[in-house]
């Protein structure tokens, strides 16, 4: 009985580090840039949007390309965030490829 109270033990302790390390992540923030820097996003970790930054350049482009450059950058930074979840849950997992959302069972 001893092997499964440790187990549980593991699992409780686990639980708690995987909630820590979402807290972790959701005060992360990166930078997602796109059309060589004319536009960058700032996205939270939550995916939560913080800004848009357009350079002088690209408010000389149309609007259709503005619209572009903004999704694109924004794409640039969910992609930056999720490489940047990954190595935070890595340290935790030990390099276990467990998704970001787990929901332990307690």
């Amino acid at each position: 009985m001893t092997n499964f109270s440790e187990m549980l033990n593991k699992a409780k302790d686990m639980q708690e580090k995987m909630r820590q390390v979402q807290e972790n992540i959701k005060k992360i923030e990166v930078e997602g840039k796109s059309g060589g820097d004319l536009v960058t996003v700032i996205l939270s970790g939550d995916y939560e949007l913080k800004s848009i930054i357009i350079s002088e350049n690209a408010k000389k482009e149309d609007q259709a390309i503005i619209n572009d450059l903004i999704i694109a950058a924004y794409n640039n930074a969910k992609e930056n965030l999720k490489k940047k979840s990954a190595e935070e849950l890595s340290k935790v997992t030990g390099g276990l490829n467990l998704p970001f959302d787990i929901k332990l069972p307690f």
